[in-house]
């Protein structure tokens, strides 16, 4: 559980935690951190930025009107950051974003792994929050990084369902049915995952389209930073267009898996109709020899058991070499 907190960055600032009843945060805090915050903590930061806090109902919107705009020379941004990987429960948190100035301000609900090591950075290196658009540039790169660290591990995973499932030998092809669940099961979380990456990389990027066209981004000053945001953009799109053909390939191991099952019950449907016509002829022997009528014309041969016997044998062997030469079995 997080504790509900706002911190500030910058030259300075090294991340400490601010009272929500002091008179005004630091003039050097240039990257303002709301996680959970409390009522009294938005009210400071609308006070002291002059900017307003949007919500969290607000920021789930999913509307790009609604989760990018700008409002009084302030940028108003929302971005949905991947989380719960670690957990095996990965789900999507909205990050909002406002850029006033040259101040940052992020509210969020949730501590997604790039944040808190982005946030580690810079309390080491205060020049990466050295004003509000750079912040915001290297917190989008570190959730960049985590989406690209995470379609790697994607790609490692569906290549082990691959070797998993294309055996080279046929006979290590037959997966028992416990093995097969946890086939599916593992092809469904990457499926799963790589949706979720999927649609964390289509909201970054359409907040970086929106923060590339602004007049902010187009001042000479942030001629460097343009740049940045630019190669991200690259990045990200290349993310996105692999995310597809990371599903694709999930769907085609998801079908060949599903054959193999297809092949599965088709060999043991075809085990039981050749061993029911195998079987037959003996049956109907056995059947007829087993009929209870006084006059039965073999009813005294003393050599009548063992020639039934034989006979049954021979109706037997006789279907299944058959069947053997034609390949059918």
């Amino acid at each position: 559980m997080h504790l509900r907190m706002l911190r500030a960055y910058g030259p300075g600032c090294e991340g400490e935690i601010i009272d929500p009843k002091v008179e005004r945060i630091p003039d050097e805090a240039t990257w303002i951190d709301l996680e959970e915050p409390t009522h009294e903590e938005e009210k400071l930061v609308e006070r002291c930025i002059k900017v307003d806090v949007p919500t969290q109902a607000e920021m789930a919107e999913i509307e790009p009107s609604s989760r990018l705009y700008e409002k009084n020379g302030a940028l108003y941004m929302t971005v949905s950051a991947l989380r719960g990987v670690d957990e095996h429960h990965p789900t999507t948190t909205p990050i909002g974003f406002v850029l006033a100035g040259k101040r940052l301000v992020t509210i969020r609900y949730a501590a997604p792994k790039p944040v808190r090591t982005f946030e580690s950075h810079a309390r080491r290196e205060s020049e990466l929050v050295r004003d509000g658009p750079t912040a915001l540039v290297r917190l989008l790169d570190a959730i960049i990084d985590r989406l690209a660290d995470e379609i790697e591990q994607v790609s490692s995973t569906i290549e082990q369902l691959s070797q998993e499932i294309f055996q080279k030998q046929q006979d290590e092809r037959r997966i028992p049915a416990a093995k097969l669940t946890a086939l599916l099961t593992s092809i469904g979380r990457a499926q799963t995952l790589i949706t979720r990456i999927r649609y964390s990389g289509v909201s970054t990027l359409r907040m970086l389209s929106f923060f590339s066209g602004s007049n902010l981004m187009h001042e000479e000053s942030n001629a460097e930073l343009m740049h940045h945001v630019t190669s991200l953009t690259t990045d990200i799109t290349a993310l996105i267009e692999h995310t597809s053909y990371l599903i694709d390939s999930l769907q085609f191991l998801l079908d060949a898996s599903l054959g193999l099952i297809s092949i599965e019950q088709n060999a043991a449907m075809k085990l039981f109709s050749w061993a029911a016509v195998v079987f037959l002829p003996p049956t109907l022997i056995a059947g007829i020899y087993g009929m209870n009528f006084h006059y039965f014309p073999e009813l005294s041969w003393h050599y009548g058991y063992a020639l039934s016997l034989v006979l049954m044998f021979l109706s037997a062997v006789g279907p299944y070499l058959y069947f053997k030469k034609r390949g059918w079995i």
